[in-house]
């Protein structure tokens, strides 16, 4: 049960209202990193998760990224309420107020029309949020790899926002939310390695043939070599090359055993769509080819 508190978890002062930033920070409100997400991600495994201290965290952070929503959400709120305004009670000329929302180029003009300036589940394009962003897989040493990794790509998010304004509130609050990020990676980089195996993820181990081999698919110039594939945890490097591809040993054709009913199906099917390479008809593309070849001089 959630219990709402109206009071923001972090305190949002905005110097002026400017639709076009508005407008990029509907990326952390609405976009793939954003916190509606991110509070998606962690609820839904927190539901499922079998260990009372992943859930108990997943819990917690979930519920503080549905916090961080609407801080980021009263941040577009407040940078779009004189535009909105304005919109409403059509105070400029209609030339000058498209100019105004416009911006120097941007589209908060299409927020603001069809949202009337609140803080739209959308991104900073307007593409609407989906659960498609969610890509939780029901194995915690998996899933735990991946939520550090959407901490990380939000974090990176808020300081590329950080960056483009220079309204001193805006930027306090999005510090603290791109903090907040750093604090939830390490949660959820202790819990992974808390755990008794953490990798490979998942319960079947690898095959010992090929768990420990490095392949160098790609040979040439800039060729180098690093922790990535040699050293602890490697044992060799494999080249590939007429010799040693397929790696398993055998001779790389895709076979499948058949029934004798299956095998004349498919000689059938193969003969009816089989290529003759001695017949070359002329086809509609050379007609128009012809067709526009200049007549020839008499």
């Amino acid at each position: 049960m959630f219990n709402h508190n109206k009071r923001l978890q972090y305190t949002v002062r905005v110097s002026e209202t400017n639709p076009a930033l508005a407008n990029l920070m509907l990326e952390q409100f609405g976009g793939p990193q954003g916190e509606l997400a991110a509070a998606m991600r962690y609820f839904t495994q927190a539901l499922a998760e079998e260990d009372p201290g992943r859930k108990d965290m997943l819990l917690d952070i979930a519920t503080e990224e549905l916090s961080h929503l609407e801080v980021i959400g009263s941040i577009v709120a407040m940078l779009n309420r004189g535009a909105k305004g304005l919109l409403a009670e059509t105070v400029d000329e209609q030339a000058e107020m498209f100019r105004a929302l416009q911006g120097a180029g941007n589209d908060s003009h299409v927020t603001q029309v069809l949202y009337g300036g609140g803080p739209a589940l959308v991104n900073s394009a307007g593409v609407p949020w989906n659960a498609g962003y969610i890509d939780s897989i029901g194995e915690p040493s998996a899933d735990l790899r991946s939520n550090i990794a959407a901490e990380a790509r939000a974090k990176i998010v808020y300081e590329r926002l950080i960056n483009v304004t220079d309204d001193p509130g805006v930027r306090d609050a999005l510090t603290f939310l791109m903090t907040r990020e750093i604090a939830h990676q390490k949660s959820f980089e202790k819990a992974l390695y808390a755990m008794d195996k953490s990798f490979p993820p998942g319960k079947l181990p690898g095959d010992p043939r090929f768990t420990d081999t490095y392949v160098n698919a790609s040979r040439g110039a800039g060729d180098t070599t690093g922790p990535w594939c040699e050293g602890k945890g490697f044992s060799e490097i494999m080249v590939p090359d007429e010799e040693n591809l397929p790696v398993d040993g055998g001779d790389g054709t895709a076979q499948v055993k058949m029934t004798a009913e299956e095998k004349a199906a498919v000689k059938a099917f193969a003969a009816r769509g089989a290529s003759d390479p001695e017949r070359d008809p002329v086809t509609g593309a050379d007609l128009g080819t012809l067709q526009q070849e200049p007549a020839p001089a008499h």
